[in-house]
């Protein structure tokens, strides 16, 4: 009789619909262009903010014998879980990137973006260098700014190690891009941040851009 019961019991649970995790759903973004550096990268995202980003390492693009090589990245992110949940739902008003999101308009080059998505719901993937929803264009233009602050802060890691100095221009344009959108998701490099902070051995103001970056919070 009570193993009747717990059959029974194990038999309901079964028949109930299982949470949807974070790990089930992956929207993953992959971008070209070759006037760029990093010319191709790759960035994956889940409902909980967690995610990958990964590119090559990119060409100098100016003749400066002082600039650097955009260094290659492959490792894991985390955005604001309000940032991923402004994407998923983008991409479930918009039939999970099931349909045309490019405009053909003549407009100039940004960039290939292609989203897709996968979980649940089925598979969907689109592609556009502009799109004439804004909430797509939109989408392709804030994952760039969140690539745009990975690859900075790994130019932030290599020039602490090698080119101290070099800090105070670099945070001077991370500001700047953070102030006008072009650098988002600042969290994503909190840990370089909080080293430049930190460090006593690197100039004042690159303490103190540092500090408002990190102040600057998810956005």
């Amino acid at each position: 009789m009570k193993a009747a019961l717990i059959a029974i019991v194990l038999a309901a649970l079964a028949s109930q619909p299982r949470a949807v995790a974070a790990s089930d759903q992956v929207i993953q973004v992959d971008y070209s262009n070759q006037g760029l550096s990093p010319s191709q990268w790759t960035m994956t995202l889940r409902p909980d903010g967690s995610g990958h980003f990964r590119s090559q390492m990119g060409k100098l693009v100016s003749s400066d014998p002082h600039e650097i090589n955009t260094p290659g990245v492959d490792r894991d992110l985390q955005v604001s879980p309000e940032y991923a949940a402004k994407i998923f739902d983008i991409a479930r008003r918009h039939n999970w990137f099931n349909e045309s999101c490019e405009s053909h308009m003549k407009v100039a080059f940004q960039g290939w973006k292609t989203l897709t998505y996968t979980g649940p719901q089925g598979q969907g993937s689109c592609t556009f260098n502009y799109s004439k929803d804004k909430e797509m264009q939109w989408l392709g233009e804030s994952v760039e700014a969140v690539a745009e602050t990975i690859v900075e802060g790994e130019r932030l890691e290599v020039l602490l190690q090698h080119d101290r100095l070099g800090l105070d221009d670099e945070m001077e344009f991370l500001t700047e891009a953070a102030g006008d959108g072009r650098a988002q998701q600042i969290c994503t490099i909190r840990d370089i941040l909080e080293r430049l902070a930190q460090d006593d051995e690197v100039l004042e103001r690159v303490r103190k851009r540092a500090k408002a970056l990190l102040e600057h919070g998810t956005t």
